[in-house]
């Protein structure tokens, strides 16, 4: 997934004075500025990383309060694609299957949610059977059938009205695009998506054309929602869904604020995920992310809904006085610079190899914010949170190692190797509306000048990505030799990860995002092998095969595996970081410690 998914595009405006001001000078309802729990009730710093804070504290009832300097994309579920909205569509959105309610690893993992259990599996990993469980019903009390679920999917379909949000159902379901859509179905039986079949209202049962082990991990996106046909408003629908979970739109503004009540018709015993503790949930959207971080520090609001970490006038304040109301998880993406075959001379290996022992890592780890909120120097191209990742001991350039400063003579001998000794001129693109990335380009110019490569940066437009790297022929055009990116997976897997990034298939003229243009017949070869593993420890070991592959190549410089700050108020109970939405807090059973 693209940084948009996850950071919300979140806007990096500069301060007011008066801003600032306010920030360095509050004394809010904090926590202390040590590691532990604090007077004020806070758990201690990282107490809800990878683990649970304060989860006997929870109660029923009160206002849970979010803040965000960026409102989804939307709100519909087939449309959606921030992580944060994923991670909060689940208040009123339910699924066949869904992410464990778990700290960290366990979290990524599938547990049955509408259906009475995980899938019954048969022809060879193409056929996946689900029963819906008793008492699932909408928010006025009608049963959700499999018709619902159906029919919810079907939505993908509708690109044309529904754009925005994952295609992998799809893809899975439908590769060469024979159906239309629920909005432009004229089939004579009108029976929808033929590879669906709801033989009753308590059994749906999907035929994949070709088995992919990654299914159900699919199917646990918010994308897989049911929508109910009669109460599909199409392009609208993302203003007011229509709710299958235990809470309710009461109102939106978009961009303003966002209230969720409960809904009455939810019960509790049809559901194994969700507490539902808090009987009010609402957002308040602000105008930059400095507000925001004033608004957390003075108690206004209770978290970060776009979970992208704090920023530095407000991280530097809740560092050094409210440290144990923190957290500082791994986001799950990597950042990285990666290098695009078609601009010479990086369509040779040794001037890759060049570029990545010129670099200096630890200044590259500094432009992103240091160890504590940019991240462990990145090694490798697959993000912790994927099974088959293996961290910094998968370090075969010895980038957190002897090479962290840089290794200039191993540089010019892959410069020589390449016939450029004397170097080259190059073009870093980087997004104008991301002041991190515009650091981290000029700390990689500067470490390139050093071994005879000049580069130029080339800062472009951030909301016009997709024509602008995402096409080949205009990165060639362009001459841009280095790319600097982040990608984070849109599910914890080797393929929600790395499939857009390193398959051969998804090279595309437009919106492309295997931006090094890697045609690796062992690289296909593993994906195709991976999707048709069912067996688990065979698709961790293929997702490490792969990851070696693309680092073999030298198609990449990582960063960093990105870390950051996010804020929890004193107020929180139940509160953990997940794998499943990349480090974030765990939305759907967060509750506060006191209802007054």
């Amino acid at each position: 997934m693209t940084t948009q998914r996850t950071s919300g595009r979140r806007k990096q405006a500069l301060a007011a004075a008066a801003v600032v001001s306010a920030l360095l000078t509050t004394a809010a309802c904090g926590g202390g500025n040590d590691g532990g729990g604090s007077k004020n009730g806070a758990a201690g710093f990282d107490a809800a990383n990878n683990k649970v804070a304060q989860a006997s504290m929870a109660k029923k009832g009160g206002t849970l309060k979010f803040g965000g300097a960026q409102d989804a994309d939307s709100w519909d579920t087939t449309r959606g694609y921030y992580g944060f909205a994923w991670n909060f569509m689940r208040y009123y959105s339910r699924q066949l299957v869904t992410n464990k309610t778990e700290p960290g690893k366990e979290g990524a993992k599938v547990a049955p949610d509408l259906a009475t259990g995980l899938a019954k599996i048969s022809d060879g990993g193409k056929t996946y059977t689900y029963t819906l469980r008793d008492g699932i019903t909408w928010e006025d009390g009608k049963p959700i059938t499999s018709k619902d679920v159906k029919y919810g999917i079907e939505r993908v379909w509708a690109q044309d009205v529904l754009s925005g949000g994952p295609t992998y159902l799809k893809d899975f379901l439908d590769p060469d695009g024979k159906y239309q859509g629920p909005y432009k179905d004229k089939s004579a039986d009108h029976l929808g998506l033929k590879a669906i079949d709801t033989p009753d209202d308590k059994t749906i049962v999907f035929h994949l054309p070709k088995a992919n082990a990654d299914f159900e991990e699919v199917l646990a996106l918010t994308s897989a929602s049911p929508v109910r046909q009669d109460m599909d408003t199409k392009s609208k629908y993302g203003l007011h869904p229509f709710s299958s979970g235990p809470y309710k739109f009461q109102s939106y503004n978009p961009g303003k604020d966002l209230t969720l009540v409960r809904n009455t018709n939810w019960k509790q015993s049809s559901d194994p995920i969700r507490k539902a503790y808090p009987d009010t949930i609402t957002v308040k959207f602000f105008s930059n992310a400095n507000e925001l971080d004033q608004r957390l520090i003075n108690g206004d609001v209770d978290l970060d809904i776009n979970q992208t970490g704090m920023s530095p006038q407000g991280r530097t304040v809740a560092l050094k006085q409210h440290k144990a109301n923190l957290d500082n998880p791994v986001s799950g993406y990597i950042r990285y610079a990666v290098f695009p075959q078609s601009v010479k001379p990086f369509d040779n290996i040794h001037c890759r190899n060049a570029v990545i022992y010129g670099a200096d890592h630890v200044s590259l780890q500094t432009a992103r914010g240091g160890p504590v909120a940019g991240g462990d120097i990145g090694t490798n191209m697959l993000p912790p949170s994927v099974p088959g990742a293996e961290g910094q001991k998968y370090d075969p350039f010895q980038l957190a190692g002897a090479n962290k400063n840089g290794n200039d003579a191993k540089a010019k001998e892959e410069l020589k190797a390449c016939g450029q000794p004397n170097g080259f001129k190059t073009t870093i693109a980087v997004r104008n509306n991301k002041p991190v990335e515009v650091a981290t380009a000029q700390s990689l110019q500067a470490s390139l000048k050093k071994i005879g490569i000049t580069a130029e940066i080339d800062q472009y437009d951030g909301s016009q990505t997709t024509g602008i790297i995402g096409s080949p022929s205009n990165v060639q055009k362009k001459g841009y030799g280095v790319i600097i990116m982040g990608w984070g997976p849109d599910f914890p897997t080797v393929q929600g990860f790395g499939l857009p990034l390193w398959d051969s298939k998804y090279i595309l003229q437009s919106g492309n995002n295997n931006y090094a243009l890697i045609k690796d017949k062992a690289i296909d070869g593993l994906f195709n092998d991976y999707v048709n593993t069912l067996d688990e420890a065979k698709k961790t070991q293929i997702a490490t095969q792969i990851n070696h592959k693309v680092m073999e190549g030298g198609y990449y410089l990582p960063f960093v595996f990105e870390k950051f700050i996010n804020w929890r108020s004193n107020r929180l109970a139940n509160v953990y970081t997940t794998d499943a939405y990349s480090g974030m807090y765990d939305f759907v059973n967060l509750g506060l410690k006191s209802t007054k």
